[in-house]
């Protein structure tokens, strides 16, 4: 299975690309939009945060410079709904982009819908309402049906659209992560010919720095197994990347036969799939999170 990677690392918070964007030196930019690509990248992110004051000429500015130096498809990521929109229209091509993203928030939806038809990009339907993020996988389903009927009534297809459940923090219990996935097993059922699409790294959110890549990596073997699309990721884990395309089918395994019941015997494992095995029964609650669950 190959899972379209999202490469995030352009960002307004980003140590390399954030002074950058605010001076506006496409130098580190384009540096990094380079090596994201050449790391496997299927699609750079450019993520400006909400840019309240001048998103409307940041992203413009930012997809220009990205278009400079590479072909990659873009992700265009603000919460500043002009700006996004301002973006896309700077796209070349811009069907073969993603506008990141829309939500049920009836402004922002108002805004972007019509923009994202016009421009025939790829669409991601965050399931975020004006209450916030579901609470369980029914929640995710009802929110779907909703958000994929007002895309479909302005002429977007559901092959252009890519639901996002949201990943939730191991922190916060393995009962979140799982409706994800519960919900991820449900989508094709609900809006047939859709795909898909998550923020692989807010699972590992308040996580040590150290530790984080465990944890995104067994949660992207985990959400392979209901049918991922694509994932919004680290470029530079390579590790990670080699999952996402499809080179360690040997480490996906070990995590689909625990998520089927059946469990191979750790001491029959190698150290890289004892922390696949690990990290994945934390993930599903069979073992309860701590800081030291690899040690255990």
């Amino acid at each position: 299975m190959y899972v379209q990677c999202i490469a995030e690392s352009i960002n307004i918070m980003g140590a390399r690309t954030g002074k950058a964007m605010k001076a506006r030196d496409p130098g580190p930019i384009q540096q990094m939009a380079n090596e994201e690509a050449a790391n496997g990248g299927d699609f750079l992110d450019l993520n400006i945060g909400p840019s309240k004051k001048d998103g409307t000429n940041l992203m413009p500015w930012i997809v220009r410079t990205v278009q400079e130096v590479t072909d990659c498809p873009l992700s265009l990521d603000t919460t500043n709904a002009d700006a996004l929109i301002a973006g896309i229209k700077a796209c070349k091509n811009s069907e073969r982009n993603l506008m990141n993203s829309i939500s049920l928030q009836p402004e922002r939806m108002k805004k972007l819908i019509p923009v994202a038809a016009e421009a025939g990009c790829y669409v991601i339907a965050l399931l975020w309402g004006v209450e916030g993020m579901p609470r369980d996988s029914n929640e995710r389903a009802a929110m779907t049906v909703d958000l994929v009927a007002a895309l479909n009534e302005a002429g977007i297809p559901n092959e252009k659209i890519l639901v996002d459940p949201i990943a939730t923090p191991i922190t916060l219990g393995s009962q979140q992560v799982m409706s994800g996935l519960d919900f991820m097993v449900m989508l094709s059922e609900i809006a047939p010919g859709s795909k898909s699409t998550v923020g692989l790294s807010n699972v590992s959110n308040g996580v040590a720095t150290e530790k984080r890549h465990y944890l995104n990596r067994a949660y992207l073997a985990m959400l392979m197994k209901g049918g991922i699309w694509s994932a919004i990721v680290d470029a530079y884990d390579e590790e990670l990347i080699k999952l996402a395309h499809g080179e360690l089918p040997n480490l996906v395994k070990v995590v689909h036969d625990i998520m089927d019941d059946n469990e191979p015997n750790p001491k029959d494992l190698t150290p890289k799939e004892l922390e696949y095995y690990k990290t994945t029964r934390v993930l599903m609650g069979k073992t309860i999170f701590s800081e030291s669950w690899l040690e255990l």
